[in-house]
């Protein structure tokens, strides 16, 4: 029952990171395209949590745990590289 609603949601999380999508290939300004990108890392690891409880597979945890660094460090590479165009 328990494993039926992690996956639902994750199916949910997927609809959101598609439609997330969107925004990243139209979006009018490169803020609006990493914040849709951020989503989708965002819902991409919250799914595979999910997934982690759903399926017994631990390893997915430790997956999710390399994404959000990674995502962290993409924020801080952007961050630094829209400060160095700012100040030029």
């Amino acid at each position: 029952m328990i494993d039926e609603v992690y996956l639902v949601v994750s199916l949910v999380l997927l609809i959101t990171m598609s439609i997330g999508l969107v925004r990243v290939v139209i979006g009018p300004t490169p803020a609006d395209r990493m914040m849709a990108a951020q989503l989708l890392g965002t819902a991409g690891i919250g799914m595979l949590l999910l997934l982690a409880m759903a399926l017994g597979v631990p390893a997915l945890i430790d997956v999710a745990l390399i994404f959000g660094l990674l995502a962290a460090v993409a924020v801080a590479a952007f961050t630094r590289r829209r400060v160095g165009r700012d100040e030029a």
